[in-house]
C-alpha cells in the first residue's frame, strides 16, 4: 500500500497492518523531506536495539504494550498513550505484549 491510498481515507491505525509471529512489521504511511509517519506492528519479545536519531521522535501506542528505554531510564508506554523521544538520546524499545505504534518523525 503507498502513502497516497491513505489520502482522503479515514482508516483505522491498528487494522493496517497485523502482527507476525517473532517479526516485527512497518508500513510507511507518509514520506515527506520533512519526516515520515510509520506504523509498526512487534511480536511479544521483539524489538530496537539501542541507537540515537538526529531529531525528535514522537511515539503513540495504538495497542499493547512496550517498554522503552530512554537515556537509561525504562518506561512502560501502553495502548492510548505517546512519549517523546528526544533527538540524540539514546533509545530502545522492547515488546513487553505484542503492540503497535505509530511513529512520527520530523525533521528540524
Amino acid at each position: 500500500m503507498t502513502a497516497n491510498k491513505f489520502t482522503a481515507n479515514a482508516s483505522a491505525l491498528s487494522d493496517l497492518l497485523n502482527y507476525q509471529t517473532d517479526s516485527i512489521v512497518s508500513q510507511e504511511i507518509v514520506k515527506k523531506s520533512s519526516g515520515t509517519v510509520t506504523l509498526f506492528a512487534f511480536d511479544k519479545g521483539q524489538g530496537l536495539s539501542e541507537h540515537t536519531a538526529p531529531f525528535d521522535a514522537l511515539v503513540y501506542i495504538v495497542d499493547g504494550k512496550v517498554e522503552i528505554t530512554i537515556s537509561g531510564k525504562p518506561l512502560i508506554v501502553k495502548k492510548g498513550e505517546i512519549i517523546i523521544m528526544p533527538a540524540n538520546k539514546p533509545h530502545a524499545l522492547k515488546a513487553v505484549q505484542k503492540f503497535k505504534m505509530l511513529l512520527v518523525m520530523m525533521k528540524r
